[in-house]
C-alpha cells in the first residue's frame, strides 16, 4: 500500500508555478525541508523539537564507520540476541563479512545486528563507539541529538528534523554513501551465505528521482523518514519524524520535495555571443564590443536575486584578434559569486596608424588638420595670386 501511494503521487502532474506557501498539514509531527547546496530551509514545522530517531540512529553508525573502516576490510561478527520484532540481516557469530556489506545491510535492510558489529570493528566496545557518536555530534554542531546505542531502538536517541537533515547533507557528500543508499536491492556475498537486502526505503524503489536516505520506525519514534531527492537540477533533503504510518510518511516526504522542486526555475543571465561591454580603442574614437564567450545557466528560486557585474579594461589598443579574451562577466545570486564567463572581442582590431594617433594628439582630430591644411593652402595660393598680379602691373 506504501508503495502504491508513493507511486501514485510520484506520477501526479508537478504544478508549473510555485505553491505560495510551504504545506503545513502534513501528517507528521515535526518536518524540515532543506536545499542540500546551501542549506537554505525551505519549509518547516517544529524543526528543532528532538525525538526519538528510531533507525535513523544509523545514519551516524554509517558515517563514523565509512570514516574509520575501509569497504574491503572483513569483521568478525559478534553475538547478538535480537528481539523477534527487530530488524536484522542474520548474522552468525564469527561469521566474517565485509563492511561494504555491512554497510548495506545497515542502509538498505536496517539490520540491527550489522550495526553492532560495524560499531565494535570501528571503537571496540559498543559503549565506546556511543560515546564516539556523540562526540562527533557535537563536532558536527548536531545540538539537539543525543545517542545511547548505535542502532536507535532505545528512545534515549533523540535528534531533530534540523539535525538529521545536516547530517544526511554531509553523509551524501560521500560517494559510497549516496550509492548505498540510492540502490533498491543488493545481494552480499562476503559473509557466510549470500544474501539479497530490499531498501526498505520504498520511494527510492518507486520514484525515479528519490535517491535516499534512512527509514526508522518505533513505537515511541512513530514513522520517520530522512529522504533525498534531485528535481531541476536541484538536490532537496526532507526529514519527516512522527508520521502514523508509512504511507503517510511517504506522501509527507513526497509533498515536502516536490514542493521545494517547484520553487526553482532556470535563468541564462548570460547568454553565448551577448554583448556586456564596448571598449574605447586607443587612438580611435571607435568602441570595440566585448561578447561573452559561454552561456551561464543557473536553477535558482524564483525569489532570489539574480545580478551580473562587468571587469573590463578602460581603453585597448590593437593589434587585437577576434574572439581575444580581455574581460570578464561575474553573476551573483543574492549578492554571491556563483559563477562567470569570459569576455572576448567581436572583432579584431588592427594596431593604430599614424594618422590614428595624429587625430588623436591633435584637438580636433582629422578634420581640424584638413581644414587647416586646406585654410593655409589656400592662403598660399592667394598670396601667389596677389604677387603675380603685382609682376605684370
Amino acid at each position: 500500500m506504501a508503495a502504491l501511494v508513493a507511486l501514485a503521487l510520484a506520477l501526479a502532474p508537478v504544478p508549473a508555478a510555485a505553491q505560495k506557501s510551504p504545506p503545513k498539514d502534513l501528517p507528521a509531527a515535526s518536518w524540515i525541508l532543506v536545499d542540500e547546496r546551501e542549506g537554505d530551509v525551505l519549509a518547516k514545522r517544529h524543526p528543532r523539537r528532538a525525538a526519538p530517531t528510531a533507525s535513523t540512529t544509523k545514519l551516524m553508525t554509517a558515517y563514523l564507520a565509512i570514516k574509520a573502516l575501509r569497504p574491503k576490510d572483513v569483521v568478525t561478527a559478534p553475538r547478538y540476541r535480537a528481539n523477534p520484532v527487530e530488524s536484522v540481516l542474520g548474522l552468525q557469530p564469527g561469521e566474517r563479512i565485509t563492511v561494504r556489506d555491512l554497510l548495506y545491510g545497515l542502509l538498505l535492510a536496517s539490520g540491527n545486528d550489522a550495526a553492532v558489529a560495524l560499531a565494535r570493528a570501528v571503537s571496540g566496545s559498543q559503549a565506546a563507539f556511543v560515546r564516539r557518536m556523540n562526540t562527533t555530534a557535537a563536532a558536527l554542531k548536531l545540538t539537539d541529538t543525543r545517542y545511547e546505542d548505535p542502532i536507535g531502538i532505545g528512545e534515549g536517541n533523540v535528534s531533530s528534523p534540523r539535525d538529521l537533515a545536516r547530517l544526511a547533507a554531509v553523509l551524501r557528500e560521500i560517494p559510497l554513501f549516496r550509492r548505498i543508499v540510492d540502490t533498491p536491492r543488493a545481494t552480499l556475498t562476503s559473509g557466510a551465505v549470500t544474501r539479497t537486502v530490499v531498501n526498505r526505503n520504498t520511494l527510492v524503489r518507486s520514484v525515479p528521482w528519490v535517491d535516499g536516505v534512512k527509514t526508522g520506525y518505533t513505537l515511541a519514534a512513530g514513522n520517520v523518514l530522512v529522504a533525498s531527492g534531485e528535481r531541476r537540477g536541484v538536490p532537496l533533503v526532507s526529514v519527516v519524524m512522527g508520521a502514523p504510518s508509512e504511507a503517510a510518511r511517504d506522501a509527507a516526504s513526497l509533498e515536502l520535495l516536490r514542493y521545494g522542486a517547484s520553487l526553482y526555475e532556470r535563468r541564462s543571465p548570460v547568454r553565448k555571443g551577448e554583448e556586456f561591454a564596448a571598449v574605447p580603442l586607443r587612438f580611435r574614437d571607435e568602441r570595440l564590443p566585448l561578447l561573452a564567450a559561454r552561456e551561464l545557466l543557473l536553477v535558482v528560486r524564483r525569489d532570489q536575486k539574480v545580478e551580473t557585474r562587468v571587469r573590463a579594461p578602460e581603453e585597448v589598443d590593437g593589434p587585437i584578434e577576434e574572439g581575444e579574451m580581455l574581460g570578464r562577466v561575474t553573476v551573483l545570486l543574492d549578492g554571491e559569486r556563483v559563477a562567470s564567463a569570459g569576455l572576448v572581442a567581436a572583432r579584431s582590431v588592427e594596431a593604430a596608424g599614424l594618422l590614428d594617433r595624429v587625430d588623436s594628439a591633435l584637438p580636433g582630430g582629422r578634420a581640424v588638420v584638413w581644414i587647416g591644411v586646406v585654410a593655409v593652402a589656400g592662403l598660399i595660393l592667394i598670396a601667389l595670386l596677389s604677387a603675380a598680379r603685382r609682376r605684370r602691373g
